[in-house]
């Protein structure tokens, strides 16, 4: 019988989330063949929902896998992509990108000798985000030669401390298509769920913003509660697809669905409001400007994806956006907003040319450590 093959890779957690993270040299150059190794590795498809015969672990947070590579661009270090891989579907997204991974791009290319760092001090890795084709520099801390993994730093959705990494988002919308569909806000009408306000926002990644409202929510609920509610998701899972048409990301409903489960993403937004956080911890409206839920892969997240948090900045910043309407405050583009695991404080920097609204740049803090590094073992696949 056939043996199994190995591949190097590097398991690593970014922020909220964790995957397999490889070097282009060492995949398929076939994107088909490719897909299909990656598949087999992270677990994918299982009917069973477990994914317990690959690295993957069954939520939209840990079925990830990242490629990098050298740059050729002069002004980046390194490319890297992120593919989306769905629990129970034979196939990679590879439309947008994960904005908590990023923050392990930094350290993984370090680690694996792509970039000089220096001993000591911050180490500025420049990354090309090919999904979506913008520029993230990413300061990485360094101690005696190594990238420092270790430190004080608490991300709330994260059990354990780390280094602190600033992740810096430039330009992360493309010029003249910040709102897709053409203004800060714009009316959606949904089978089933009615017409109503949303702000389709393309920052990050692409992103539709409703209130909690719209899904008869508070907005301060959590994973828990949500995701068992099969009604409340195949609506929310609705309103996804017909913004992504209105969006111009995809032909029909089923279109959406099959091919773009990774983006748009849809979030829900509240003002600002009392509630426990998933680990018990209370938290104060007086502490936030609003509260944020963003749905991942068909499931409420348990935290916010870092792409949400730098749309949710972007879109906070601009009057007229959903967002905007229900923030309590937004000093000079800082936002603290509530999530299922706690808060986060993002910055965005804006400008207006022409009239019209650019994102500057977006920041936020993160950490990322190497879990395990090695080989990834695949069986014969088809």
């Amino acid at each position: 019988m056939p043996c199994q093959s190995r591949i190097p890779a590097v398991f690593m957690r970014g922020g909220t989330s964790k995957g397999v993270f490889f070097l282009a040299a060492d995949l398929p150059t076939d994107p088909v063949l490719r897909d299909r190794l990656l598949l087999r590795v992270v677990g994918s498809p299982d009917p069973y929902g477990k994914q317990i015969d690959g690295m993957g672990a069954a939520t939209s947070s840990t079925s990830k896998v990242v490629i990098v590579a050298p740059s050729s661009r002069p002004d980046c270090d390194v490319d890297y992509l992120f593919g989306a891989v769905p629990v129970d579907r034979p196939v990679i997204d590879w439309s947008g990108n994960c904005g908590n991974l990023s923050a392990a791009v930094g350290p993984f290319a370090i680690h694996s000798g792509l970039v000089q760092a220096p001993v000591e001090g911050m180490a500025t890795v420049r990354i090309w985000q090919a999904n979506i084709g913008r520029r993230i520099l990413a300061h990485v801390p360094m101690r005696g030669g190594l990238v420092e993994e270790t430190g004080d730093f608490m991300l709330d959705g994260v059990s354990f401390p780390g280094a602190e990494i600033r992740l810096e988002f430039l330009d992360p919308a493309e010029p003249g298509q910040l709102f897709p569909a053409g203004n800060p806000a714009d009316s959606l009408s949904v089978p089933g769920v009615g017409v109503f306000p949303a702000t389709l926002i393309d920052a990050g990644n692409p992103t539709i913003f409703i209130h909690a409202g719209v899904l008869g929510l508070k907005g301060t609920e959590l994973p828990a509660a949500i995701n068992r509610d099969a009604d409340l998701l195949a609506r929310a899972e609705r309103i996804r697809a017909v913004g992504a048409m209105a969006m111009g990301l995809a032909g029909s409903v089923e279109e959406a669905g099959a091919l773009r489960p990774h983006t748009p993403k849809l979030a829900l937004v509240s003002p600002p409001a009392d509630y426990v956080a998933s680990d018990g911890r209370p938290v104060s409206r007086e502490a936030i400007d609003l509260v944020a839920r963003i749905f991942s892969m068909g499931q409420l997240h348990h935290a916010m994806t870092g792409t949400g948090a730098v749309a949710l900045a972007a879109a906070a910043a601009i009057p007229g956006t959903v967002v905007h309407d229900v923030a309590a405050s937004v000093s000079r583009g800082q936002l603290c907003f509530g999530h299922p695991s706690g808060s986060l404080r993002v910055g965005a920097e804006t400008s207006q040319v022409d009239g019209r609204w650019v994102i500057d740049r977006v920041i936020m803090n993160r950490s990322a450590r190497i879990l395990m590094e090695g080989w990834v073992r695949i069986p014969p696949y088809s």
